[in-house]
């Protein structure tokens, strides 16, 4: 079986979409489903960031976009002409991973060449755009969202969707589609290592200190503000606490900004994105306690890393954090109120006993969200959908 992925965004752009979209595709390799991604070309990029070189994958040129350097647009020319680039090759389906260019173009070459075509939700974008559009009311932005996704996806053959959070919003929205909860695995190896003990030396962390660790995009989207006031509350409940944010985003600045004038610079490490093969698995070993304040999550790949690695988990359940954080087996749930927040981060962390009773947790339920598994499921679902 070939299938034609599609998608605005990919590595180097380091985010969620990436690593499912990669996740996916080494997964779909061992149930004999062979995937094209074409993705845009983000020119020169530091060493950091590259990926390996692969023949199935096709960058498209593509410009920058204002006020978004993180994040390129195909050009349309390019887009337009891919009937013909890839006129000699068959493929079965055809999988969008974004609802930009790339919603669009997938979505024609499906039609001219009579294959069905599916889309993975991946972004609650009604609670994205205010942040980014703030000149936009925010009822307006809300609405317009709404209508659009409820386009797009009833243009489709099929949606999948990461947590059972977004099928119900996209159901609301009027969506009458399938919808398919599919998320993405993780590839538990990696998230297994031993520790490495000079980590936090390397890094320049304290080596005596209870520590708590956020991963991700630094945006703010993800209530990282929220986070530096609940570690305010933490620390004059259990001054020994200090606090990792690990990720590159738009919101550092501030971030370190908000940091100072709490009061708690000293106390605060940002360490900038981490290579995900060695560096981030040796981060989650490290730490004592995984703190996530996210609210916008369709699913929150990042706490099942953790509980893979054994780190205890503290976030909020709501939207796709709350299938991860629900079952209480290696998390504890946590209030979206910087006090409660902060009060628990602080118990925790004193609390070794407690600690490791849900690294154990952790562990055995991170093992239900394989990757292999997952891109099974995917794998029986493009077949299901493209049976006649």
């Amino acid at each position: 079986m070939r299938i034609l992925m599609i998608s605005d965004v990919y590595f180097p752009r380091i985010n969620g979409v990436s690593t499912s979209i990669e996740t996916f595709r080494a997964g779909l390799k061992a149930e004999n489903v062979s995937v094209t991604l074409v993705a845009p070309d983000y020119g020169k990029t530091e060493d950091a960031y590259t990926m390996p070189a692969d023949a199935d994958i096709m960058r498209l040129p593509a410009r920058a976009i204002p006020f978004d350097p993180e994040d390129r647009l195909m050009h349309g020319r390019h887009l337009r002409r891919l009937p013909q680039i890839l006129a000699d090759q068959d493929f079965d389906l055809i999988h969008i991973q974004t609802p930009f260019a790339a919603h669009y173009t997938g979505l024609r070459l499906a039609r001219q060449r009579r294959i069905p075509c599916i889309a993975t939700y991946h972004t609650h974008f009604e609670e994205y755009f205010h942040h980014y559009l703030p000149v936009m009311p925010r009822p307006l932005a809300r609405g317009l969202t709404r209508r659009l996704a409820r386009s797009q996806c009833n243009a489709l053959d099929a949606v999948i969707v990461p947590s059972s959070a977004m099928q119900t919003a996209l159901r609301n929205y009027g969506v009458t589609k399938p919808l398919h909860i599919l998320p993405t695995g993780i590839p538990l190896a990696q998230f297994g290592a031993a520790p490495e003990h000079d980590f936090r030396q390397r890094h320049g962390l304290p080596t005596d200190r209870p520590l708590a660790l956020f991963v991700g995009r630094v945006a703010h989207e993800k209530n990282l503000h929220f986070l530096l006031e609940a570690m305010q509350h933490a620390l004059s409940l259990n001054p020994s606490v200090a606090l990792v944010i690990a990720g590159e985003g738009p919101a550092l600045g501030s971030l370190k900004k908000a940091a100072a004038r709490l009061g708690i610079a000293g106390n605060v490490f940002f360490l900038g994105y981490l290579d995900r093969q060695r560096e981030l698995p040796q981060c989650y070993a490290a730490a004592d306690l995984f703190a996530f304040p996210s609210v916008t999550e369709t699913q929150g790949l990042v706490l099942l890393e953790a509980m893979a690695a054994g780190l205890p988990v503290l976030g909020i359940p709501v939207m796709g954090a709350a299938d991860i954080l629900g079952p209480q087996r290696g998390a504890v749930c946590a209030p979206h109120e910087s006090h409660g927040f902060g009060r628990l981060m602080a118990e925790l962390l004193a609390d070794r006993t407690q600690l490791a009773k849900l690294s154990t947790e952790g562990r055995e339920f991170a093992q239900t969200w394989g990757a292999q598994e997952r891109a099974r499921q995917l794998a029986h679902l493009y077949r299901q959908i493209t049976q006649p």
